[in-house]
């Protein structure tokens, strides 16, 4: 009878591999981890004596400031004929252009209230609240007529310092709707030396009934305050009589 060799079983087979593979696999991990330790632990060690790397240069060049002058050098204080802001906060009414030789007084002159301000406007109530969103402050007006008809309007509108520029922001909403179509139907021209002022020539408007209206207007920001020029005639405004009332009117400020 033929002798058989017993056979091993092949769940033993199986599993005496796996635990040879796990075991390796566990010495590998452990070696991995040392490795990783030791080397930051060396990394950090040769860094440590290292001279430290000096960092580049900025680019930038220092920054200069002026040294103080010596006692008794320092410049005198502005006069109030120089200062701007003394003038600005002074009697406003006296900055206004005064009426021309031969002109007669039209209207209110000197101090106005912000109703009568606004009522000047279109849609007053809403004038109104926009000014004092603005900040604003007094309100100086001039008025006269010359001639048969002209009638011409100088006005400086104050406004308090504070985070929104209300000059500014009042001098530039009526450039835009000046510019409107409906209006000059141009972006005007720009008042010299004033730096943001501009003056529009209207077309004339004709109505059956009516006499011809001609209409010019300057509107300019002058630190807090907006000066706003109005003219009207019957007849045709030379480009110059605007311009020439900006330009002496901002002389004054």
């Amino acid at each position: 009878m033929e002798q058989v060799t017993p056979v091993e079983p092949v769940e033993a087979v199986a599993v005496r591999p796996r635990r040879r593979v796990l075991r390796t696999v566990g010495l590998i991990a452990v070696a991995a981890v040392i490795g990783l330790v030791g080397g930051t632990a060396v990394g950090y060690g040769i860094q440590a004596d290292r001279e430290p790397t000096a960092l580049p240069p900025l680019n930038q060049q220092a920054l200069a400031y002026p040294k103080p002058l010596p006692k008794g050098q320092e410049p005198e204080p502005l006069s109030a004929a120089e200062d701007r802001q003394v003038k600005a906060n002074g009697d406003l009414r006296k900055l206004l252009l005064p009426r021309p030789k031969g002109a007669r007084a039209d209207g209110e002159d000197g101090w106005d209230s912000l109703a009568v301000h606004a009522s000047g406007y279109t849609g007053p109530g809403n004038m109104l609240e926009k000014q004092l969103d603005l900040g604003i402050r007094r309100v100086a007006t001039r008025s006269w007529m010359s001639g048969e008809r002209r009638s011409v309007m100088v006005e400086l509108v104050q406004y308090r310092s504070g985070s929104r520029a209300g000059a500014a922001e009042h001098v530039e909403n009526q450039q835009r709707i000046a510019s409107r179509e409906d209006k000059s139907g141009s972006s005007g021209k720009e008042v010299k030396g004033s730096g943001n002022g501009r003056y529009y020539l209207f077309p004339v408007k004709r109505e059956p009934g009516y006499l011809d209206l001609y209409m010019a207007r300057a509107y300019i920001q002058h630190g807090d305050i907006a000066i706003t020029i109005l003219i009207s005639d019957t007849r045709k405004i030379a480009e110059k009589d605007i311009r020439s009332l900006a330009e002496q009117q901002l002389e004054r400020m």
